[in-house]
């Protein structure tokens, strides 16, 4: 029987990525999990400590694990000590480091790729805007982030097997790394929802709150239209969306799946402001009934089709956005429920391990 094996980036919060992981580690319940760093208080019901490997650096204070971004120089000596030598298949997870794992010429590496650091390639402009730093620590950032594109790039040709998430994934592996990758579209719990056409009168985003998720544009219009938007979720720009947010819009913090669920199901449009690699969310906005509002950029012009299960705005501007949900209004009768829902299966998890299995 072969051994198997999970490295995943970091196991710190219970996001997209680690719910493809938890797919993963229900496929194969003996492979242990590898990954940089884990906090057993956040995602330790998903993924118990006893099943986990961390790194090297799970050894530094708590101060300092909790500020990864400090950490970055270390990351690639700590994912490349990494011994997988014991087994003959290891499956990595990665949108950071987790690809960079060394194998012997007998283990058969496969790498399911959320995408290729952003903040290293695409976005690494805006990263080093975001910090929010003064010019001589924007050079130092700007040096780190080149000493690991160098590394990243060498990474990029450890996998013997590539799978992207999306189409949008795919072009970005191939840009960076020169590889060819083939497309499975991350697993979405579509049972756990339910659809309904009676819809209550307010706007749903459910996101993490940090600036590239580009939050703060969708208030900015419901600050303007006066409409209820409620936005589920935390991160680092909580305060200050807050902050600038009029009393129409509620910020609900962290909710169960399923109290998440009963807000898909109710909201009269799922809202999607930024760009993602693929986007979870507006797929399982889809199998409650609910149409999208989206920023027509990558994964999701792959998954909402507009006029059938919602609508696209094609500036990351108010007056963008605004066009587009006054489209998405307009057309909201012709939303049929079964188009949303049959959409939405075309995502399943139960799709993606069967691709999963014929890779294997």
């Amino acid at each position: 029987m072969q051994k198997i094996a999970l490295v995943h980036d970091f196991l710190l919060k219970l996001g997209g990525a680690e719910r493809v992981l938890k797919v993963f580690a229900d496929m194969f319940p003996d492979a242990p999990i590898y990954t940089l760093l884990y906090d057993e208080k956040t995602v330790g019901s998903m993924f118990p400590k006893e099943r986990v490997r961390p790194s090297s650096l799970q050894k530094l204070p708590n101060f300092i694990r909790k500020r990864q971004k400090y950490l970055l120089p270390k990351m690639p000596k700590a994912i490349e000590e990494i011994d997988l030598s014991d087994f003959d298949i290891v499956l990595s997870s990665s949108s950071a480091f987790a690809h960079g794992i060394v194998t012997n010429t007998d283990t058969k590496h496969i790498c399911y790729f959320h995408s290729p650091m952003r903040y290293a390639w695409d976005w690494t402009h805006e990263y080093v805007k975001e910090q929010n730093v003064g010019q001589l620590k924007k050079i130092a950032i700007a040096v780190l982030l080149n000493k690991i594109r160098m590394w990243d790039r060498i990474a990029g040709d450890r996998a013997d097997i590539y799978i992207a998430n999306s189409k949008t994934v795919r072009n970005r592996i191939m840009k960076y790394y020169r590889e060819e990758a083939r497309i499975i579209y991350p697993p979405v719990d579509i049972k756990r929802f339910e659809s309904t056409k009676k819809k209550e009168n307010f706007f749903l985003i459910v996101s993490t709150l940090t600036p590239y998720k580009r939050i703060d544009l969708a208030v900015s219009l419901f600050n303007k239209i006066g409409k209820e938007l409620v936005i589920i979720g935390d991160g680092s720009q909580k305060a200050y969306l807050q902050s600038i947010a009029g009393p129409n819009i509620s910020f609900l913090g962290f909710k169960t799946d399923k109290e998440v669920a009963e807000y898909y199901k109710n909201a009269r449009a799922f809202i999607f402001p930024g760009e993602e690699d693929f986007g979870i969310t507006p797929v399982e906005a889809m199998a409650c009934g609910t149409p999208v509002l989206a920023y027509g950029k990558g994964g999701v012009t792959e998954t909402v089709i507009p006029g059938v299960t919602g609508e696209f705005f094609n500036k990351p501007t108010i007056e963008s956005m605004e066009q587009g949900l006054a489209k998405l209004l307009i057309n909201e009768r012709n939303y049929k429920l079964t188009d949303l829902t049959t959409q939405a299966n075309r995502f399943s998890q139960a799709r993606f391990i069967e691709e999963i299995g014929k890779v294997l």
